[in-house]
C-alpha cells in the first residue's frame, strides 16, 4: 500500500488520505477522517488545511517518545500511530536483545490510554517479546520502578502527563541489555531504567519508519502478562526503605488533579505515619476531562484553587499536589500575606529544601544512600544554582545537566536530582525518573521534622539563604499557536541579544546549541550579567511554548545588610520586630529585579 506515514504531498492528495483510512484499525478515527475528506473534496478550505496539517509528516518520535493531540492521521496520537511505534520498538528490541525481550507497559487514565497500552502489548507479544502490563492505571514513577525492579528490557508509559485533555503520549524507557548492544558498558549502567536518549531514539525511530502499515504489524489476541497488585506493594515498600517518617502531626491537603496518583500517594503517606490527610474530593478520581482546572498542571494559575479552599477550611499546614501521572510534585505552605492564605513554593525552592535535607542526612549517615562512594547532586541547567551552593556547604559535588530526567538520572553517583519544573528524583537507585510520590513523602517528613524542632519551611529557607546566598528565580513562558514564532524568537536572540538585564550589563552570552561546560548541544541561549543575574531561553520540548528561566542572586552579606536596615528602620519608628528575616528583607528588591527582567524580555520578543 502507499507509504502514508512518511510525509503528505504538497497540495491536497485524497488518495494518501484514503490509504490511511483503509489501514486505520480504529473505526472512530477512520470515520472522522472520512468526514473531513468529504468536506475537503467538496472544496472546504478549512478541511483541506486540516488534512494538510494531519498529514504534514509523521508524529516525530524522539527522546520524549511521542506526544500530541488525540485525533486521526499520521501527525496525531491514535491507534495507527501507536501500533507503528510499538512495532518499531519491538523490532529494535528483537535486534538488540533477541527473542524473549521483556517490556513493561503502563498507562494513565487519559482518553485512549488503555487502548494504546493494549495495542502495545499485542504488538510486543506477536513480535516474540514478553509484554507485562501493570495491573491498573498507575503513576509514571511506578512504571519506571517496575522496569528496574523486574529487570525488563524496556518500559512504555502511555501518558501526556500534565498536557491538556485532548493530548496523549508514549514514553519509552530502556533497560540494560539493549543499551549494552548499542553503546558502552558505562552508558548502559548509567542509562538502565531511564528514558531514552540518543542514539536509541534515532534507532527506534528508524525502525518505526520502516513499518509499512498497521496491517503489516502483527498483533496477538492474547498471551501477555498482567501484574497483580504486589508491584504496588513492592513500590510502597521501597518508599518505606527511604527511612523517612512523620515526626510531628501535620494536617495535609492532597490533590491528584484528576489523575492516577491519589491512591498510591495517600497509601505512601499513611504508611509513613501521616494520618491527618485531607484529599480534595472533587479532584481525586481519575477523569480525562480534568473538569475543575483549565490545565492539569500544578504550575498553571488556578490549578490549586480547590486545594486552597479546602486548606483554609481545615487550617492545613501543608498542601501537596501531584500532576495527573504523579511524576511531578508541588507544595504550598501557609502565608498570611497571600490573598489565598497560602504560598506555592517554586520548583527551585522545593529542590533546594530537598537537596539540603539529603545533604544533611548524608553527612549524618542517616540517608538511605549513605555509603555511596562519591555522592553527587544534580539539577538541570535551567534550574537554580542554589543547589550547588547548598551541596558545597556540606562538602558534596553538584553538577548541571540538560533539561529532563533522561539526563539527570544518568549522573554517576546521583543521590538527589531535580529540575525547576516540579520534578524530583529522590531514589535514583529504584526510580530513574522524577517521582512525585516519593517526593511527597520525603517533603512531608521534612516539614514534620521542622515543626517538631519549632521551625518551619519558610524559616529553613531563610537559614539556607543566610548561609549560601539568596537565589531567586522566576519562570516566563509564551504559549504560541504558531510554532514558527518560536524559531523566529530564538533567531532574534542569537543575532542581537539584550545588552542589559535589569540595568546590569550582560557580560556573557552562550549559545547552548554549541555545547556549554561539557554538556551536549541543545537549543537554548544563556545570558549572564555583571551582577550574576542569569537568563536561559529555550523552546519547550513538549508544548508550543518559548520558555525563559530567570535568576537573580544576593550573597549573604547583602542579606544581612538588608535585615540590619530593616531592624534600624523599625527601631527608629519605635516598632519592635518579632523576628528579622533576611530573606523577607531582601525579597522585594529581588522580586523587583526579576519583574524588570521579565518586562525587558517581553518587550524584546514583542510577545
Amino acid at each position: 500500500m502507499t507509504r502514508v506515514a512518511d510525509r503528505f504531498t504538497n497540495g491536497f492528495d485524497a488518495e494518501v488520505v484514503r490509504a490511511w483510512i483503509a489501514d486505520d484499525p480504529d473505526q472512530q478515527t477512520a470515520t472522522s477522517l472520512e468526514h473531513i475528506l468529504a468536506e475537503a473534496e467538496a472544496g472546504d478550505a478549512a478541511a483541506v488545511a486540516d488534512l494538510e496539517d494531519r498529514f504534514s509528516g509523521p508524529l516525530v518520535f524522539g527522546t520524549a517518545g511521542l506526544r500530541g493531540e488525540i485525533a486521526a492521521g499520521p501527525n496525531r496520537m491514535n491507534r495507527a500511530v501507536v501500533i507503528r511505534a510499538a512495532a518499531g520498538l519491538a523490532a529494535f528490541l528483537a535486534e538488540t536483545v533477541g527473542e524473549g525481550f521483556r517490556v513493561v507497559i503502563g498507562c494513565d487514565a487519559r482518553y485512549k490510554s488503555a487502548e494504546f497500552a493494549a495495542d502495545t502489548a499485542a504488538v510486543v507479544t506477536a513480535a516474540g517479546g514478553v509484554a507485562i502490563q501493570l495491573p491498573e492505571q498507575l503513576p509514571t514513577p511506578l512504571l519506571a520502578f517496575a522496569l528496574s525492579h523486574l529487570e525488563a528490557d524496556a518500559g512504555v508509559m502511555v501518558t501526556a502527563s500534565h498536557n491538556p485533555p485532548a493530548d496523549n503520549g508514549y514514553k519509552v524507557y530502556l533497560g540494560k541489555r539493549p543499551l549494552q548492544a548499542i553503546g558502552s558498558e558505562a552508558d548502559a549502567e548509567a542509562g538502565a531504567g531511564a528514558q531514552i536518549v540518543s542514539p536509541a531514539d534515532a534507532l527506534i525511530a528508524e525502525k518505526i519508519a520502516a513499518v509499512e502499515s498497521v496491517a503489516s504489524a502483527p498483533r496477538a489476541e492474547s498471551g501477555w502478562e498482567h501484574l497483580d497488585e504486589s508491584i504496588v506493594e513492592d513500590y510502597l515498600s521501597r518508599i518505606d526503605d527511604l527511612g523517612v517518617r512523620a515526626e510531628a502531626d501535620l494536617s495535609i491537603v492532597l490533590t491528584s488533579l484528576h489523575g492516577v496518583g491519589a491512591g498510591v500517594a495517600e497509601a505512601a503517606l499513611t504508611r509513613t505515619g501521616f494520618t491527618n490527610l485531607h484529599p480534595v474530593a472533587s479532584q481525586q478520581a481519575p477523569d480525562p476531562e480534568f473538569p475543575t482546572v483549565s490545565f492539569p498542571n500544578p504550575e498553571e494559575a488556578g490549578a490549586l484553587d480547590e486545594s486552597y479552599a479546602l486548606a483554609r477550611e481545615i487550617g492545613a499546614e501543608l498542601i501537596i499536589a501531584n500532576d495527573p501521572d504523579a511524576d511531578r510534585f508541588s507544595a504550598a505552605i501557609p502565608d498570611a500575606s497571600a490573598a489565598v492564605g497560602y504560598r506555592q513554593l517554586t520548583g527551585d525552592e522545593v529542590g533546594l529544601l530537598l537537596g539540603e535535607d539529603a545533604a544533611t542526612r548524608l553527612a549524618a549517615g542517616t540517608h538511605h544512600a549513605t555509603g555511596t562512594e562519591a555522592p553527587v547532586f544534580a539539577n538541570s541547567i535551567v534550574s537554580s544554582r542554589g543547589l550547588a551552593a547548598a551541596a558545597a556547604s556540606h562538602g558534596f559535588t553538584a553538577v548541571n545537566t540538560l533539561t529532563g530526567f533522561k539526563w539527570i538520572s544518568r549522573v554517576a553517583g546521583l543521590v538527589f536530582g531535580y529540575e525547576e519544573a516540579l520534578g524530583y528524583c529522590i531514589d535514583p537507585a529504584a526510580v530513574r525518573d522524577k517521582d512525585g510520590i516519593s517526593t511527597a513523602v520525603t517533603f512531608a517528613s521534612l516539614a514534620s521534622r521542622l515543626k517538631s524542632e519549632g521551625s518551619s519551611i519558610e524559616a529553613e529557607l531563610d537559614r539556607i539563604r543566610n548561609r549560601d546566598g539568596y537565589f531567586a528565580t522566576a519562570p516566563l513562558s509564551f504559549r504560541l499557536d504558531d510554532v514558527s514564532l518560536i524559531a523566529t524568537a530564538m533567531a532574534k536572540l542569537r543575532e542581537n541579544p539584550p545588552a542589559t538585564l535589569a540595568g546590569s550589563p550582560v557580560v556573557e552570552v552562550h549559545d547552548l546549541s554549541a555545547g556549554y561546560e561539557g554538556l551536549p548541544p541543545t537549543d537554548g541561549i544563556l545570558l549572564l550579567s555583571e551582577s550574576n543575574s542569569r537568563v536561559i531561553v529555550r523552546p519547550s520540548g513538549t508544548e508550543p511554548k518559548l520558555k525563559c528561566y530567570l535568576e537573580v542572586v544576593a550573597d549573604p552579606s547583602e542579606l544581612q545588610a538588608a535585615a540590619d536596615a530593616d531592624a534600624r528602620a523599625a527601631a527608629s519608628a519605635g516598632v519592635r520586630l518579632s523576628t528579622t528575616s533576611a530573606s523577607a528583607s531582601l525579597k522585594p528588591a529581588l522580586t523587583e529585579r526579576l519583574a524588570s527582567i521579565s518586562t525587558e524580555l517581553k518587550a524584546f520578543f514583542g510577545l
